[in-house]
C-alpha cells in the first residue's frame, strides 16, 4: 500500500504551519523533508504531517522548535501527556458518565447517534444547561483528550462540527428580539476554534442580547469595520488554549484601536488568560462570566450626549 502524500496547502490547514514556516523549517533543521511532484510541487508523506501535528502542538503549549526538531518520534509523544496531565486547569463539573458516553460515540465514530444523543440531553436540560454543563465539559475533555493524543484530529473534527450544527439549530429556534446590547461575535486570524463563540452566543441571545456572528479567523480591520457598520456595543472574541499567547497583548492593543471609541472588547475562552482588564476590554473566562458582563453592561448608567 503506496503511503498518502499531501501538498503544501493540505499541511498548512492540517497543522496549523504556514507555508513559510514549513519552508524555513526546511532549510534552517532539515525537516521536513517533502517529496516532489512531476511539476516539481512539494509533497509530505503521511508519517511526516503526524511528527509536524505533534511539534505544532507541543509549540503552542511552549516547547521551542529547535529544540524539538533534535528529539525523536517517541520523545515528541511523551511530552504533550506529561505537559496535559500537570495541568492546573481541572474538568469543568464532577464526573459524568453521560459525558464520557457521548465522547464514546464520537470515538465509535457514530455521528448519528452522538447527535441524536446531544438533542436528548438539549431537550431535558434546556439551552443554558445544556450548554454549560453539557456542551462546555464536552469540549474541554476533547481538547485534553486530544493533546494527550487519545484522539484523533479527524475525531476532534467530527465532534465540532456536529456539536455546531446542533447548537446552531438551537439558536435559530430561539425567540427574535431586538434589546441592547448589540454583540458581535468573532475570532482573529490563526484562531479557527468556533465552540466558544457559539456557546456565548446562545447564552447571550437567550439573555434577549442582539447577537452578530461572523464567524472566526476576521482581519482586526475587517472587524473594526463590522463593528462600525452594525453599530456594535460591544465585540465578543475567543481564543483557545493554542492560541499563541504571547501575541495576544499586541494584538488586543492594535484592535482597541481600531474599534469605535463606543464600542467595549470582551476577550474570552482559554487562551485569554493573558490579557488584561482595561476600561474597554473586558476578560472572561467562564461563560458564567460573560452573563455577569451583559448584567454589568446592562446596569452601567448611560452617558447622555451633549446637545
Amino acid at each position: 500500500m503506496s503511503t498518502p502524500c499531501f501538498n503544501i496547502a493540505a499541511v498548512e490547514r492540517d497543522t496549523g504551519l504556514s507555508k513559510d514556516v514549513l519552508r524555513m523549517w526546511e532549510r534552517r533543521y532539515g525537516f521536513p523533508t517533502p517529496d516532489r511532484d512531476a511539476h516539481g510541487e512539494r509533497l509530505y508523506p503521511g508519517d511526516q504531517v503526524e511528527r509536524l501535528r505533534l511539534i505544532k502542538r507541543l509549540m503552542d503549549q511552549g516547547h521551542r522548535p529547535g529544540k524539538l526538531m533534535a528529539c525523536p518520534l517517541d520523545a515528541l509523544a511523551e511530552l504533550s501527556p506529561r505537559r496535559a496531565s500537570n495541568s492546573d486547569a481541572p474538568l469543568p463539573g464532577p464526573s459524568d458518565d453521560e459525558l464520557e458516553a457521548l465522547l464514546a460515540l464520537v470515538k465509535q465514530h457514530d455521528g448519528q447517534a452522538y447527535s441524536q444523543a446531544l438533542q436528548q440531553r438539549l431537550a431535558r436540560q434546556g439551552l443554558q444547561s445544556f450548554v454549560q454543563y453539557t456542551i462546555a465539559p464536552l469540549t474541554q475533555r476533547v481538547g485534553q483528550a486530544w493533546e494527550e493524543g487519545r484522539f484523533a484530529v479527524f475525531e476532534e473534527h467530527l465532534f465540532t462540527e456536529l456539536t455546531k450544527r446542533v447548537l446552531r439549530q438551537a439558536i435559530a429556534a430561539l425567540p427574535t428580539v431586538s434589546r441592547s446590547p448589540r454583540v458581535l461575535l468573532t475570532s482573529v486570524p490563526d484562531e479557527q476554534h468556533v465552540l466558544g463563540l457559539l456557546m456565548v452566543e446562545a447564552l447571550l441571545c437567550l439573555e434577549g442580547a442582539e447577537c452578530i456572528p461572523l464567524g472566526t479567523q476576521m482581519p482586526l480591520v475587517e472587524i473594526a469595520r463590522a463593528a462600525a457598520a452594525h453599530r456594535a456595543d460591544i465585540v465578543a472574541l475567543s481564543f483557545s488554549v493554542a492560541f499563541p499567547a504571547r501575541q495576544l497583548p499586541g494584538l488586543l492593543q492594535q484592535l482597541g484601536e481600531l474599534l469605535p471609541a463606543d464600542c467595549t472588547l470582551w476577550v474570552g475562552g482559554a487562551g485569554a488568560r493573558k490579557a488584561s482588564e482595561g476600561e474597554r476590554q473586558r476578560v472572561l473566562l467562564t461563560l458564567d462570566d460573560a452573563l455577569a458582563a451583559l448584567s454589568a453592561w446592562r446596569q452601567a448608567p448611560t452617558v447622555a450626549s451633549p446637545d
